[in-house]
């Protein structure tokens, strides 16, 4: 029984060190670093970017936690001994047991890990994890700090940073689909066009790149850029020239390519703007550096942006909502878990609900909530009118 004790105590002091060394390399660890690297599509650093948001919280939350596998380390580890001996040479014994759990569970531990800033985080996050979790639980039980006061002393630069982390870490995964401007909503050329009829359209739309489509919508044969109309004009050149002698060529780029992915290819590339195709090599929409960004910084709105609310609050928990508007932001709106394994946007749940195209007016119950078809436009759900039963 005695060998059984001390090798339990060994095994505890090794968890206790790994835990120490890995608790070491994570405070150490930049928080920007990590997001850096969740963003780069590391899992492990989206823990540790996770675990970053509360930084001052993970030192106590581990020093309970190797305090007390340190103390249950010592229980067996004394038990053992006093079996073995006694007197004086116990009391040497015990000594030098203190001495063996500090130096391993603790100081070479904390200072291997002080020399490997996120690596070691990074290899034992899945550890760190619950070892917070539980120390923080524990050290909540003799405290007598109340949580919501330390909620309420959080000021405003913290709960911005902690948004913008959150953002960052859904970035790494939003698919490009759930971003992109669907095909029915972009603004398009001919490849037939004339460049008076192209200027027309520019300052109508106010687009600085326009697609250019050849026999169809999913025939995208490139990308007309302002400038480059402008250039012509400027150069005196002839109004009549057709759009295909002037357009550069498109970028495509498939509907599952992750955001981050593709935002950094567009900037190696410097393309704005990018074709979006399914499955099928049909187009399914366009996207522009501007809708990645985006999702990391909210709305970016110019001067000549009238921009149309996605929500508009009607009281008593009705809302008038715009069709685009994804699922997620809708769910957390209204409280609701909404399913979204077939679909991105509140549109695409009301065909699902209907199994068709609904009339307007029509209406349909999930749950608690009632979606109404409050706008169609031939196929396609323009605006949804939400509220609780």
């Amino acid at each position: 029984m005695t060998g059984v004790a001390l090798a339990v105590a060994a095994v505890i002091v090794l968890v206790t060190g790994v835990i120490r060394a890995a608790g070491a390399s994570l405070v150490r660890t930049p928080r920007a670093d990590a997001v850096h690297d969740a963003a780069d599509g590391d899992g492990r650093a989206v823990k540790v970017a996770e675990l970053l948001e509360e930084r001052p919280q993970v030192q106590p939350a581990l020093g309970m936690i190797h305090t007390g596998l340190l103390v249950s380390a010592a229980i067996p580890a004394t038990w053992a001994l006093s079996r073995l001996s006694g007197g004086f040479s116990l009391a040497i014994a015990l000594v030098s047991l203190g001495a063996l759990f500090v130096l391993i569970g603790d100081l070479l531990p904390r200072s291997y890990g002080r020399s490997r800033p996120a690596t070691l985080a990074y290899t034992f996050a899945w550890l760190l994890r619950p070892a917070i979790a539980l120390g923080h639980a524990a050290t909540d039980l003799i405290s007598d700090l109340d949580e919501d006061i330390v909620e309420e002393e959080d000021d405003a630069d913290d709960v911005q940073e902690k948004e913008l982390i959150s953002s960052v870490l859904d970035f790494t995964d939003t698919l490009v689909r759930e971003v992109l401007v669907p095909r029915i909503d972009m603004i398009t050329l001919t490849a037939t066009a004339t460049a008076e009829s192209a200027l027309d359209l520019i300052l109508e739309a106010g687009r600085s790149r326009i697609p250019v489509l050849g026999d169809g919508i999913d025939n995208v044969e490139g990308v007309l850029y302002a400038r480059d109309l402008l250039t012509l004009m400027d150069e005196g050149g002839e109004e009549s020239t057709l759009v295909s002698d002037l357009m550069r060529s498109a970028y495509f780029v498939p509907e599952t390519k992750r955001v981050s992915e593709l935002l950094r290819e567009m900037q190696a590339s410097q393309v704005h703007l990018a074709i979006v195709v399914d499955e099928f090599g049909g187009t399914a929409g366009l996207v522009t550096i501007e809708d990645l960004l985006e999702e990391l910084v909210g709305e970016i709105a110019d001067e000549y942006d009238d921009e149309v609310p996605m929500v508009t609050a009607l009281g008593e928990g009705s809302y008038l909502i715009d069709a685009r508007l994804g699922i997620d932001e809708l769910g957390q709106l209204i409280g609701a878990e909404l399913p979204d394994e077939e679909w991105d946007t509140v549109g695409g749940l009301i065909l699902g609900l209907a199994g068709r195209v609904p009339k307007e007016g029509e209406a349909f119950e999930l749950e608690e909530h009632v979606f109404t078809a409050d706008r169609v436009q031939g196929r396609r759900v323009s605006r949804v009118r939400v509220h609780s039963r």
